[in-house]
């Protein structure tokens, strides 16, 4: 190639740093040096603006011109700061001129509707949109089939093991197909940044309550305790906690609000709190969930 040993050292730098990436990635090429007090003023933007579009496949990468003078001149850089988007190892637009946020974005906006860039990070293989996957996973979990919804969520776990909502859907699918157990496992199993998302903890406690599923002899007994003694806040407790676990959420809501509108403190607000731990272990949005907080707004504040 006609090169000496520091400018073939130069062109092996800049083919990994930016050629080899552009393959498939929009590479931000940004040629600065330490003494350039409008390259200082323009990075913040251009690492703000590339950070902010990664996952569409953009990334950032610098040539300090004083160090790699080789790679400056192939370019023809005569001044700086100089700014290219380089795609599948060859520029294919001058940045430069783009020097503030909206500018650069929109710039980013026009290249990334006509190169076919690869989302993602370096080195990733795309990611599948799990979102349908997900909605579908809650219709048949919605439509009570937990087997079956038990099933789809698997298969979204397989595909995207880091996802809390698909492990949310998987283990609150097994506690509706009864298999409790499988649900215990998949939660131990978690590591914690995983086990602290709040769509698993909304899991968790779905699992807790659900472990207090009675049989249908057990339902009955506390059902007609708790109406022949209406005036029992136990019994009513009891049987308001065995029907949301047998799935009767309607007379578990109403057994509890109407124990928070007697007396809401009994217990330390005992009826009050495993409301909201049902409203959590349903899901906040759940159209039930919210028509029981409405309820609960209107018993507590008028």
């Amino acid at each position: 190639m006609g090169l000496n040993l520091d400018e073939q050292k130069a062109v092996d730098r800049f083919r990994s740093q930016v050629a080899e990436p552009s393959m498939t990635k929009l590479v931000v090429l940004d040629f600065w040096a330490e003494w350039c007090g409008p390259c200082k003023a323009l990075t913040p933007v251009l690492e703000k603006v590339v950070a902010e579009y990664a996952d569409k496949g953009v990334i950032l990468a610098k040539i300090n011109v004083d160090e790699e003078q080789f790679i400056a001149s192939q370019f023809q850089v005569r001044s700086i700061p100089t700014v290219y988007a380089v795609f599948q190892g060859q520029p294919v637009a001058d940045l430069t001129s783009a020097r503030s946020e909206s500018q650069l974005k929109g710039a980013l906006d026009q290249l990334l509707e006509k190169l076919p860039v690869q989302a993602g990070a370096p080195g990733e293989e795309p990611k599948q949109d799990i979102a349908p996957l997900l909605a579908m996973g809650e219709d048949v979990l919605e439509s009570g089939d937990g087997e079956r919804a038990a099933a789809v969520f698997a298969q979204i776990v397989e595909m995207a093991p880091d996802s809390p909502e698909a492990i949310s859907g998987l283990v609150r699918a097994l506690i509706a197909a009864g298999r409790m157990e499988g649900a215990e496992d998949m939660l131990a199993g978690l590591p914690q940044e995983l086990a602290d998302h709040p769509q698993v903890e909304r899991a968790r406690a779905a699992l807790t309550l659900a472990k207090d599923r009675p049989d249908d002899s057990e339902l009955a007994a506390l059902r007609a305790a708790a109406a022949e003694r209406p005036a029992d806040m136990q019994a009513q407790f009891a049987f308001a906690n065995a029907a949301f676990a047998a799935g009767d959420r309607d007379a578990a809501a109403d057994t509890l609000l109407t124990m928070v509108a007697k007396d809401k403190d009994w217990n330390e607000g005992a009826a009050r709190a495993q409301l909201l731990k049902m409203f959590e272990a349903v899901g906040l949005e759940d159209p039930w969930a919210a028509a029981a907080r409405r309820k609960l707004s209107t018993i507590l504040f008028g």
